[in-house]
Parts: structure tokens; sequence; C-alpha cells
């Protein structure tokens, strides 16, 4: 990828690398990490060079009448406005400038007071567009959004304070190619989504690879969001259990297994210490009113945390476990739970998923096994 404002946009900090040895920098980092408890190869799962984000937020900077995109710069200390951004996958790309142009050429409403535009794209062309604003939002403000959601072949919202303006939708519909078979999901603008589309296929797949190998009993999922993983790895296990504190992914959850016609998940509201309480029996819950705990068998279960990897509870639950997938977004936090984890469980495969070029973020996975 090539862009005009690397080097002094913040988004891309290792603009100075080619993309090879970005991917050879991760490795050795992720390597290290793991090498205490891994001594095979890590799978090494590349992103397209430029087009991989299907969410970006840019910030709104007004100069005199006119309006620009803007990023933060690279020394963390101010704002560039930018006039490209390659890394947005087509869909977005194809519409953000049109709407700054219209924006600027022609709507001193839709201008004003706007602080920050959102997208959320799909691989199948659909774009939802959120302008946030710091005024309140009128009928006019409707009116000339519209025109330009038609224009654009695009969804518009706008967002103020304890208000929100939905013109038609609220959410996208994805759909993703994975293991042989189409799966759609329902992404929401206010839910958590996978923002490389290309590389999370190849996170999921590699998940389905590690449960094929068990293809048996039931499956815990903790942070299942809207069903991620949870859709396509339920085809190789009987029942499901999957937990999301999230109320926004819980709903989006739900609807997606209708949307794909699967019938052998439950999921369930909780926060992963919660799940370890009602697991553990420590605590009932009203939101688990009609599901027998007791029922399930589980051979194996997949944890995708925050950056702050797994509490202490949840690590001590999953030991128990036969088969654990760990999803990390941090390879630090990881290597801390493997220490743990690795007392029980030894390390059968590794991977990297370079879900974000140009930083030094870098996703991985490991796929445990009981001793």
């Amino acid at each position: 990828m090539d862009c005009k404002h690397f080097g002094s946009c913040g988004s891309c900090s290792l603009y100075a690398l080619d993309y090879e040895a970005q991917l050879t920098h991760k490795v050795s980092r992720v390597k290290g990490l793991l090498a205490p408890f891994f001594v095979g190869e890590l799978e090494v799962f590349s992103s397209p060079d430029s087009h991989y984000r299907a969410r970006a937020e840019f910030r709104i900077w007004h100069e005199g009448n006119r309006c620009d995109y803007a990023m933060g710069n690279i020394d963390r200390n101010g704002a560039v406005n930018i006039e490209e951004c390659p890394k947005v996958i087509e869909s977005i790309d194809k519409r953000m400038w049109p709407l700054l142009e219209k924006i600027n050429l022609s709507s001193e409403v839709l201008k004003k007071k706007l602080f920050a535009v959102e997208f959320l794209a799909t691989t199948t062309d659909e774009c939802l567009i959120t302008m946030l604003y710091h005024r309140k939002l009128d009928e006019t403000w409707s009116h000339e959004a519209k025109l330009i959601e038609k224009a654009l072949d695009c969804k518009i919202m706008g967002r103020s304070r304890k208000q929100k303006v939905i013109l038609s939708d609220e959410f996208v519909t994805e759909t993703l190619h994975i293991d042989d078979k189409d799966f759609h999901y329902i992404q929401y603008e206010s839910g958590f989504t996978q923002p490389n589309p290309a590389v999370n296929v190849k996170m999921i797949e590699w998940a389905i690879r590690q449960a094929k190998k068990i293809a048996k009993g039931d499956f815990l999922e903790a942070y299942c969001g809207l069903g991620n993983f949870t859709l396509p790895l339920s085809r190789y296990f009987d029942k499901v259990l999957a937990t999301e504190i999230s109320k926004r992914s819980i709903h989006a959850a739900l609807k997606n297994c209708e949307l794909n016609g699967i019938d052998n998940i439950v999921f369930a509201r909780l926060a992963s210490e919660e799940m370890t309480e009602a697991l553990q029996g420590v605590r009932e819950f009203s939101r688990l009113k009609g599901i027998d705990l007791k029922s399930y068998d589980f051979t194996t279960v997949l944890v995708d945390p925050p950056r702050a990897g797994l509490d202490e509870g949840t690590i001590g639950l999953i030991s128990n476990i036969e088969n654990i997938i760990y999803i990390s977004c941090n390879p630090e936090t990881l290597a801390r739970d493997l220490e743990i984890l690795t007392q029980t469980h030894e390390v059968a495969e590794a991977a990297i998923y370079d879900q974000f070029p140009h930083t030094g973020h870098v996703e991985s996975g490991v796929f445990l096994q009981k001793k």
C-alpha cells in the first residue's frame, strides 16, 4: 500500500517498512512470546496490502466554510487532514469522498457542527455511514441526509447527544464464504465487528480446522459477540452455549442464528466471570432461566477476550475442558495466560492473523489440548 500521508497520519505507524518486513517483525515478536510454550511453526495469515478495513472512523476538521476528514497525527499531539485512505475497503472508499464533496458543495445543514463520520461496510457493497454532531438533528437534516443516502446507495444515520436518527437501517448484512458455505451476519452500527473481512475468514477457518479434529460433544464460547466464530463452528458440535455481556451483540447473534438457519446454539448474556459462576454452580441467573447447564458435555471451549486477557476464574474453568481454542488480540496477555493454562494443557497449534497491516498490532491464536 502506498499513501501520501505515510509519516504524518498516525493511523499507520509502520509506514517505513514494506509489508513483508512488517510481517516478519510480527512473527518474530509472537514467536518470542510463545517460545516457552510452543516449539512448532507458527501459521501466518497475511492481509491484503490495501483496501482491507471494513470499519473506519474519521474526525471532521472545519476550516472556514470547508470540512475535511482528519486523523490523529503520528506524534499524537494533533490532527492531520487526509485526502486519501487506501486501507478502507472499496465499498467505503467509493462513498467517503463523494459524501465529503456533497457536504461541502451543497449542504450547510449537514455540515453544521459535524465532528466525525463513521463507516461500517461489507464485502458485498453495503455501507452504513454514521454522522456525529454537536447539535440536535431535525427534519431538515433528515431530508438532506436522505437525498445523499439515495445518491450514494448507502444507509445513513445521525447521532448527537441523547439522539439517534435512523433513516433506513442501523445495520449492514455481511456475507462471508467460510468452510465452503456462505454465512450471513447482521452487523449493527454500535456493535463490535472484526475489521478485516479477508483475515477474519482465515481466522475462523483456522479455528474450524481445530474443531474438526474433535468433532464431538458440546462447545462453549465466551466473548461470542455477534456469533462470528459461533455460527461456523456450531456445525461440528452437538450443542453450543455462547456467552457475551453486550445486549446489542446478543441481539445480533440471535438474529444471525435465525438468518443462517442454525438451531443448536443457545446465547446467554453473561460476562465471563458470570459464566464461570453459573457453570460452577456458584450463582443462579434469571437470564439463564430455561437453560439446563447440566445437560452440556463440553469437549471444547473458544475464548476471544479483550486486550486484558482472561480473568483468573475463567482460566480455572476452561482448564477443566479438554480442548481450548484461544484467540487473542494481545500476545503479551496470551503469553501470561499460557503460563497457567500449560500446567494442564499443551499448545498443539499456533498462528498469527495480521488484521491490522502497517501497525504494530497483531492477533494470534493457540489450540491447546489436555495433557
